[in-house]
């Protein structure tokens, strides 16, 4: 459904050191052992945890509530020093997404959604609301690469007539923990371990593995993150989602439960592990550069914005809890309605003025946009205030990118880096002084009011509701949901993974704590790739610390969950954008090469013509302009290879020609070369198979497209079963 033309909102302005015993003055004689000797060198790690004042701790992976499905307390001193130390760990970085690309757009609904929600840019389709959209991984720092096995955060700040809106997501729609307080763990487990800053920005270490082992809870979100979820083409061929289960509020205060997704026009398209590691080598900056590249270009990436709407009355129904952040709602169960379209269309023209100070929030909402009870969105609402705080200061929504449209009038004042001059003499409510403004909205209907939720009595506690107890049965939907190649690419994952793990206790419990309670296809084909052997139901164990979250049963049906919209294994809608190298060498038809580049381009392909040096090749009627030397052109960064006539006995002969189309092959991406270039196929070892094509030169680019809306041709390299 095409978004209507009309008014377009306005754009927004452009530790203190360890004490040595040195420094510590001798203590008088003890008079008795009892005396406490409060000397640095003297205090031993104990085995006890605590706060930082000493306080003995007795639970810090549950926040406290009002009851066991309650909101979390402000009064979670033991969560809110947690956190705050956590929050400010790093600076000036971002301790968690610290490296991003973002980019400017617009957001248009189809059809006003008001039954549904006061929310402004769901309203009228004449207004197009302007956004700013940041991406990023989540484990790596400022200066690591593009395309690690990892999460990416997709945030999307909405600039609206009634403030701004941030919606804080991710590319996988659970997460692996369930309560906010664990937050600091998961994190510290997965960056690099602290006694030797190795490694970065992968989950392929010991202290990882460590804390996913001793966490059920987390297994649903290790399937996506040992999927090619992980590892995505680019941003446009990505999805995002909002993780939690927010409220839609109308204008009448009903409420009702909702999931965002964002669903790319493009189809949702992902690299193989063996490419998106030498893209790291290759062009560290793979996926910012695409998408820079492609907003200059004119091809625009955009999305569908689509609800899954649950109504109140439903909450209960699904057999797992919807304020679990490590559960989805299946679409086959709610489906995904489009609302409405984001277009990304300008990139920024500062990148740390807008890319680098933009501050998100989960907090930040407008009327229309609830809060549920989620411990782990609760937790958040503390921490990203928290973080932009210390890390750009009281201030962060004086800078232009996070600027508001609608004017901020408060009472708040001073504090680092203040843009406005606020004048008068009063900055207090209630006041007479000054005309009692800013005051109160007197259209209180239209001010932003909390969901009046009557909350269950029962005492405050810090525990875990039991309907989150369930941590394996959504895993091993997500198992049954995939094709044989995408289970290949998953096993191999994990294998990867815990080779990379040298504790052996570590290793086995992850196999027989955490992959054979998901699937036991999945356990074995991950103990033959790594030796670590799968107990027989039964066999004693030796003693492990317990998890913090027990398991609770599987599902008596897991077995039978599926849902295929999970599944990666279908065409993507258009192949727009995608690249296409273009071999060429001295005595190529320079004509036919022409011929070849204007049929890639009117299927809005993005050719590039690659010789063995940069400038040009001797072609058969004169000198020929190529875009790229093939030193510096790595396949890995293109999505197909198409090889003219002329050329394929000379290239046949080069290391480097054989390497790329060898390459190419090993990683499912359409080949089409002509006859006489299919010596360079013998060569590289590349067999006729699926996605490849040999013959006559017209013929090819049509073969290719027709190829490329396959995207990839996984089944041609079988990762762990060999043909």
């Amino acid at each position: 459904m095409a978004a209507k033309p009309g008014k377009t909102l306005p754009v927004p302005p452009r530790t203190s050191g360890q004490v040595t015993p040195n420094d510590t003055p001798p203590l008088p004689p003890q008079e008795t052992d009892k005396t406490l000797d409060m000397r640095p060198d003297a205090m031993a790690p104990g085995e006890e945890l605590t706060t930082n004042q000493g306080v003995t701790v007795s639970d810090d992976q549950n926040s406290l509530k009002s009851h066991v499905r309650g909101p979390t307390l402000l009064e979670d001193i033991l969560m809110r020093e947690k956190i705050t130390h956590f929050d400010h760990e790093r600076i000036p970085e971002r301790v968690v997404h610290a490296r991003g690309t973002a980019a400017h757009g617009v957001f248009q609904v189809y059809e006003s959604q008001a039954h549904l929600t006061m929310a402004a840019p769901l309203q009228d389709p004449a207004v197009t609301t302007p956004v700013f959209v940041r991406f990023s991984t989540v484990a790596g720092s400022r200066g690591s690469t593009d395309t690690p096995r990892d999460v990416r955060g997709f945030a999307v700040k909405f600039y609206t007539q009634d403030g701004v809106w941030d919606l804080v997501g991710n590319n996988m729609p659970v997460f692996f923990i369930q309560d906010a307080n664990k937050f600091p763990d998961l994190i510290h487990a997965v960056k690099p371990e602290p006694h030797n800053e190795i490694p970065q920005a992968q989950s392929a270490h010991d202290t990882f593995w460590d804390f996913a082992s001793l966490t059920p809870e987390s297994a649903h979100m290790l399937m996506w993150v040992m999927s090619d979820r992980a590892l995505p083409r680019s941003f446009a061929t990505m999805e995002g989602f909002g993780v939690h289960t927010f409220r839609l509020v109308n204008a009448e205060g009903v409420s009702r439960f909702v999931k965002f997704h964002w669903k790319p026009l493009k189809g949702v398209c992902s690299l193989v592990w063996e490419e998106a590691t030498l893209i790291s080598g290759k062009d560290p900056d793979f996926n910012r550069r695409d998408l820079f590249e492609s907003i200059e270009r004119g091809d625009f990436p955009e999305y569908e914005l689509g609800l899954q709407v649950v109504e109140e009355a439903d909450e209960h129904k699904f057999g797992f809890d919807l304020l679990d952040a490590t559960k989805l709602i299946p679409e086959e169960i709610v489906p995904v309605v489009p609302v409405g379209k984001l277009t990304l269309n300008r990139n920024p023209d500062n990148f740390f003025a807008e890319t680098e100070q933009v501050a998100f929030h989960t907090g930040h909402i407008i009327p229309g946009i609830d809060f549920t009870n989620d411990p782990l969105l609760q937790g958040r609402l503390f921490s990203y205030i928290d973080t932009q705080l210390r890390r750009v200061g009281p201030n962060f929504h004086e800078l232009p990118i996070n600027r508001s449209l609608r004017p901020a009038d408060n009472n708040q004042r001073d504090g680092f880096a203040r843009m406005t001059v606020n004048k008068g003499r009063v900055s207090y409510f209630p006041n007479s002084l000054g005309g009692g403004c800013p005051m109160h909205s007197p259209a209180a209907a239209a001010a932003f009011r909390s969901v009046a939720v009557k909350e269950q009595p029962g005492p405050k506690v810090r525990e875990r509701s039991p309907s989150f107890s369930d941590h394996f049965s959504q895993a091993t939907q997500f198992w049954n949901s995939m094709s044989d190649w995408e289970k290949d690419h998953i096993a191999a994952a994990f294998a990867f993974e815990l080779n990379q793990v040298v504790d052996e206790v570590v290793r086995d419990r992850t196999m027989n704590e955490i992959l054979v309670n998901i699937h036991k296809d999945l356990a074995g084909m991950v103990s033959e790739a790594t030796g670590i052997a799968v107990k027989p139901a039964g066999t004693p164990e030796a003693p492990t610390p317990s998890a913090p979250t027990p398991a609770g049963p599987l599902r008596k049906d897991a077995d039978k969950l599926r849902s295929p919209a999970l599944s990666m294994d279908k065409p993507p809608p258009t192949i727009k954008g995608r690249k296409v190298a273009v071999l060429v060498g001295d005595d190529v038809d320079s004509g036919e090469v022409e011929a070849m580049l204007e049929a890639l381009s009117a299927a809005e392909l993005v050719p590039e013509t690659i010789g063995s040096h940069a400038g040009t090749v001797a072609a058969s009627d004169g000198p020929m302009k190529v875009n790229r030397a093939a030193a510096n052109a790595p396949s890995v960064v293109y999505d197909a290879v198409l090889v003219p006539t002329g050329v394929g006995p000379a290239l046949a002969t080069q290391t480097l020609a054989q390497r790329f189309v060898h390459e190419a092959w090993r990683h499912g991406k359409p080949i089409a070369v002509a006859s006489d270039a299919e010596v360079l196929l013998e060569a590289a070892g590349v067999p006729t198979s699926d996605g490849v094509a040999v013959g006559d030169a017209a013929g090819l680019p049509a073969q290719l497209i027709a190829d490329l809306g396959r995207h990839r041709f996984p089944r041609r390299v079988s990762v762990l079963r060999p043909s």
